[in-house]
């Protein structure tokens, strides 16, 4: 694990850690009464929206910091191993003695999931655990899970202000809001944000219509570029005037937990190299699909090269 930081970053993630626990089948139910129900396969992986992009960012070749919380405890523990195992800097990581680790249990079918959180320390983290530094020697800060981490979600906005005035660019993921409330704070983190990484139905009730479509419209006229996931259909996204849309390539997908972070992962590599809007939206969505590959959010993220090739493979045929 890292000392310091050791100077300018390209991301720093601000975001939730946790383990995921996927079982996966095709026709998982459970049932209570204590009835026992037989998965096909099962994985206890990296999870959190923050920690998964953390490791698709690395993959992706990104110099990425964490500010993130866990408990002192085996689940804290994996978490911090594995991001370290995978090349995060993880000066900004916390251990709270006081709180046990956030844990996520999913029901995989492929392209869907169930999903259980017990919140921890995710909700613990708060602006107090974010140093200034971690704000200044980044290119580029991005909020996770906006809805799960309830002491920060307040001061998000002040957050995403502070890097972008010291030059950074910014991003922010909403996740699920459980409460289904769709509002807290949510609207004036997106004025300081430069990209924003809803999935369709988030994007909708976000925007309070039924469409996607239409929602990034809405979401693009409060001012960043908006990427709006559609699961096996790719994505769409708008900056301005300017739109774009992209299809995954074809893999064999196996689960699809954590896609949309590793979408969200080649979507800032994107924006960090400059590239055009349709060029990232292309990485961003390849980069998801492959990670789909195997079980759990990180094991098959794809580096640059790969994600790229994928990219001229599928343009090939097109």
């Amino acid at each position: 694990m890292s000392s310091d930081a050791g100077g300018p970053l390209d991301l720093v993630v601000i975001g939730d850690l946790n383990p995921d626990a996927i079982v996966a089948g095709a026709d998982l139910e459970p049932e209570f009464g204590q009835a026992e129900v037989l998965a096909d396969a099962g994985v206890l992986a990296l999870g959190g929206s923050g920690g998964i992009v953390s490791s698709g960012a690395a993959r992706l070749g990104l110099r990425v910091g964490h500010v993130g919380l866990v408990g002192d405890d085996a689940a804290g523990r994996f978490v911090l191993d594995e991001l370290d195992r995978r090349g995060v800097d993880l000066v900004w990581c916390q251990v709270d003695s006081s709180r046990p680790t956030g844990i996520t249990a999913a029901l995989s079918r492929g392209d869907d999931r169930a999903i259980l959180t017990f919140q921890g320390t995710i909700a613990a983290l708060d602006a107090a655990a974010v140093p200034a530094a971690a704000l200044e020697q980044a290119r580029h800060v991005h909020i996770s899970s906006f809805y799960l981490q309830d002491g920060l979600r307040d001061d998000a906005a002040d957050l995403l202000s502070k890097a972008r005035a010291a030059g950074a660019t910014t991003s922010l993921d909403c996740g699920w809001d459980p409460r289904d409330e769709w509002a807290g704070g949510l609207d004036a983190a997106l004025e300081s944000a430069n990209a924003f990484f809803p999935n369709g139905a988030e994007a909708c009730r976000i925007a309070r219509c039924n469409d996607p479509e239409e929602a990034l419209d809405r979401l693009a006229a409060r001012g960043p570029t908006v990427a709006v996931k559609l699961g096996g259909r790719g994505a769409i996204a708008r900056r301005g005037s300017e739109r774009a849309a992209a299809t995954p390539p074809p893999v064999a997908s196996i689960d699809a937990t954590g896609a949309g972070d590793s979408f969200a992962a080649g979507f800032i590599r994107g924006m960090l190299d400059g590239r055009p809007l349709q060029e990232t939206l292309n990485l961003a969505v390849a980069c998801g699909a492959l990670s789909t590959r195997a079980l759990g959010g990180v094991d098959a993220q794809p580096a640059l090269a790969e994600a790229l090739a994928v990219i001229g493979r599928s343009e090939a045929r097109a």
